[in-house]
């Protein structure tokens, strides 16, 4: 990996890290950096998440949901007060899981709009 992208991606946690290092083994620089500027900006970081799913009990249920491209299950959850808050409640102890199957969904969506990685 490019040495100057390493501090780019010091907030990313084990799995998320490791699932780009593994798109970014055998690109060169410039794919490196042009993955790097997309996913860091498409992708979500854990505290965003809490704060919406936080929201949630403050009348906005399903704000998390939004903003990780669930549009389905944010209507759902806003129009039945995030499941009568059940559902939101047990979110607010998911949210790291939510947080990294929508990062890891981001990387390979990246990566294959750029053309660097094939499903």
């Amino acid at each position: 990996m490019n040495s100057n992208l390493i501090p780019l991606f010091s907030n990313l946690d084990a799995e998320e890290s490791s699932s780009v290092k593994e798109i970014l083994d055998g690109l060169d620089e410039g794919q490196q950096a042009q993955f790097a500027t997309v996913y860091l900006n498409k992708r979500r970081d854990t505290s965003l998440i809490l704060v919406c799913i936080l929201a949630g009990f403050l009348g906005f249920a399903g704000l998390h949901r939004f903003i990780t491209d669930r549009i389905g299950l944010g209507l759902l959850y806003f129009f039945t007060g995030g499941f009568l808050l059940i559902g939101t409640i047990i979110d607010l102890f998911r949210y790291k899981k939510i947080t990294r199957k929508y990062n890891t969904k981001m990387a390979m969506d990246t990566a294959t709009l750029l053309g660097i990685w094939k499903n």
